[in-house]
């Protein structure tokens, strides 16, 4: 069982108490399947992305072993081309469920191995993960497109679906700086995943229209920041510009405009958004406020809908405890979540922002 003890670093006041925090990773815990796959919760689905965020919440909380587990897991079922199906039934790699193999899900290890890497210093997990991150890497840069974005997937019979998504891109982004950052470790120099990241940065900054219209979405709003392909003024502008279409006080982050549903785990990533920016109290505020998602057993409710006053959907996610406990952590300095989300140790000034 974890202690309170393990969790000091996730304490903020208004927010989460060490017990608290404890009781939060316990239901992460209970949720990961003995074979190291951490679905939404147990009878539903795992996706590649939502699986590792949950297992970096578990880094930050320092459950190591566990979290190794998770990324042991992917690497055993990766499939031959570098990718990962979008969804596996309770975790089971023999039962996926949607054979769709999106680009950012599979980009998405480099994130959590560089996280691991950082929180243990391990040198021979970062040389066990290389290949997989560099298959699956590899895999999501065959969908660039000329413009810089990232199509969205390959269906299951290997069509490329090339309509990219803002998001999607966003956090591919980050994660090329990551694998970027293992490849820097290992010298072994990759330069055509920094051509890469510096097309795709500038496409992100600077060519809304090269990406599908998910404007309603509050990802499509923040992700550009929390991804760090934008900062300084620029974030502050973007975000400043939808805060009241999307923001509703007290109660936390819009998924999508005009719903009137907040989520759990929109506001969390805005509030490592806002960290990322130098905006701490507003991030604190936002995580105060959806403390009215949070579960007698630690764990957090996706949703609400304010209209009806209604919890919806009636789930408790892994993927959403694992955001605000990575918000926590960024906010507590905890160092390997500062670099990661922060941008330290990332690789900068890749590709000037003029080429096209």
């Amino acid at each position: 069982m974890t202690s309170p003890g393990r969790t000091e670093r996730l304490v903020l006041p208004g927010v989460l108490t060490a017990e608290q925090a404890a009781r939060t990773v316990e239901g992460i815990l209970a949720t990961q399947r003995t074979d190291g796959a951490i679905p939404w919760f147990r009878g539903h689905h795992l996706d590649p992305w939502d699986h590792t965020e949950a297992a970096m919440a578990l880094d930050a909380a320092g459950e190591h072993e566990r979290a190794e587990a998770a990324y042991d897991w992917l690497v055993r079922h990766q499939n031959p081309d570098g990718s990962w199906y979008a969804a596996y039934a309770d975790g089971d790699a023999n039962a996926p469920t949607d054979r769709g193999r999106e680009t950012n899900f599979c980009a998405y290890l480099a994130v959590g191995a560089w996280h691991h890497y950082l929180s243990t210093g391990d040198e021979t997990f970062l040389d066990r993960m290389w290949p997989a991150v560099h298959a699956a890497i590899e895999y999501v840069l065959e969908l660039q497109q000329p413009g810089g974005e990232i199509g969205w997937k390959r269906e299951d019979d290997g069509t490329p679906v090339r309509d990219a998504l803002l998001t999607g891109s966003s956090s591919v982004y980050q994660a090329l700086r990551c694998a970027l950052a293992m490849a820097e470790q290992r010298e072994e120099p990759q330069p055509d995943w920094e051509l890469a990241v510096g097309r795709l940065g500038h496409a992100i900054r600077h060519h809304p229209e090269r990406f599908l219209d998910k404007s309603r979405y509050s990802m499509d709003w923040y992700y550009p920041v929390l991804g760090g392909a934008v900062r300084g003024t620029a974030a502050q502008e973007r975000i400043d510009a939808d805060w009241d279409r999307f923001v509703v006080p007290g109660l936390g982050v819009r998924c999508v405009v005009p719903n009137p549903w907040v989520t759990g785990g929109e506001s969390a990533e805005l509030a490592l958004a806002l960290w990322a920016m130098g905006e701490s109290d507003r991030a604190v505020t936002i995580l105060k406020w959806i403390q009215h998602l949070r579960a007698d057993n630690g764990m957090y409710w996706t949703g609400y809908v304010f209209e009806d006053e209604t919890i919806w959907p009636r789930e408790l996610t892994s993927w959403t405890a694992g955001s605000v406990l990575l918000a926590v952590a960024a906010l507590g300095g905890d160092e390997a979540t500062t670099s990661v989300f922060g941008g330290e140790r990332l690789p900068t000034g890749l590709a000037p922002d003029c080429c096209r």
